[in-house]
């Protein structure tokens, strides 16, 4: 990416995982940086961190990082944006958060760019990023909805643990090993929740990502549920999820049921997909070949095949949609959100 304006950015959560993937893309796609600025806790203060060749230190985050900052994107957790996002806001930051702090928040634009790019002219100071998880299904699914209409989705995800972070990674790693020499797994990660219990991911699935709330569903259900109407525009679209942790390091996993509000042609539901922004048909059953979460990690399209239409409702479609979650689920998707502002400054 090219352009005469550069910018001051900062990254906040710089050491974590998605931080980094951040950094990583910041400099691949040669975003117009003028100062770049790595902020974190202040148990992370004083790490040094490469970007272009140059050792950048990571400096602790503080309501006066944000000085002089035109674009900040954050990833250090709910209460971390909640605490400093005002600041920066006040400072003249246009911020770009990864967290569900204000996903919902009715002032706050929810983005993610193939669906509802538009939306992000309208923000007050802060722009959200959607759960990985929906960002993946509504990207997939906004061609339909601008070619059929869509009046209820089911959606059954298969999570990789990496969006749980580095220890529910570790914890997956070492499980395996443990099971593997005929040990026992001895859990003590996941599922996070509000409960201490937890369970075995080696060799096994959870059906609980976040803690569950009282209508049953969990919070990691509801994400999906709300911020779809939200990012689609619609209120009206039916949406239930059921959402499962599953022992992959990389790339989330869903299976969606979409009915649609016109009669439609497979053949051209696949070339509608085939031919939309940042989405990869991978559909040949012939020849074993659809979208895996092996092949979807560390690449920043989403994957989508299994196209078929229902065999109990003839208006409805079933589809097998793939992502690296750390990407498009995250990093990539806030990237995409500052070179739009880039571009449109």
């Amino acid at each position: 990416m090219s352009n005469q304006k550069l910018f001051n950015v900062a990254v906040v959560g710089a050491t974590g995982a998605v931080g980094e993937q951040i950094i990583r893309l910041l400099e691949e796609r040669n975003f117009p940086i003028k100062e770049l600025k790595l902020l974190s806790s202040a148990r992370s203060a004083g790490v040094k961190l490469s970007f272009k060749g140059q050792e950048v230190i990571v400096q602790e985050a503080t309501p006066e990082s944000f000085e002089g900052v035109d674009i900040a994107l954050f990833s250090a957790g709910g209460d971390v944006t909640k605490a400093l996002a005002p600041h920066a806001v006040k400072a003249g930051t246009i911020c770009i958060d990864n967290t569900s702090a204000y996903r919902m928040d009715p002032e706050t634009p929810l983005v993610v760019p193939e669906v509802n790019v538009e939306k992000i002219n309208e923000h007050k100071g802060i722009i959200a990023n959607p759960n990985c998880s929906t960002i993946q299904m509504v990207a997939a699914l906004k061609p339909l909805y601008d070619r059929y209409g869509i009046s209820r989705i089911i959606v059954s995800t298969y999570q990789a643990v990496s969006g749980a972070g580095a220890k529910a990674i570790n914890e997956m790693l070492r499980q395996s090993k443990e099971v593997l020499e005929g040990n026992d797994a001895n859990p003590d990660i996941l599922p996070v929740g509000s409960l201490p219990v937890k369970h075995q991911i080696a060799f096994n699935a959870i059906p609980q990502i976040d803690k569950f709330l009282d209508n049953g569903f969990t919070n990691e259900e509801m994400k999906m549920i709300l911020e779809t109407k939200k990012i689609m525009g619609d209120e009206s679209i039916e949406v239930t999820a059921t959402c499962v942790r599953i022992p992959v390091v990389y790339g989330h996993s869903e299976s969606v049921y979409v009915e649609l509000k016109a009669d439609f042609d497979v053949e051209e539901v696949k070339t509608l997909l085939a031919n939309a922004p940042g989405i990869v048909l991978v559909d040949n059953p012939a020849e074993q070949q659809y979208p895996l979460a092996t092949d979807a990690a560390g690449k920043l399209e989403t994957f989508v095949g299994r196209v078929r239409r229902d065999l109990s409702n003839p208006k409805a479609l079933n589809m097998w949609i793939v992502s690296d979650n750390l990407l498009k689920g995250a990093a990539w998707n806030a990237v995409q959100i500052a070179e739009y502002i880039a571009i449109e400054q």
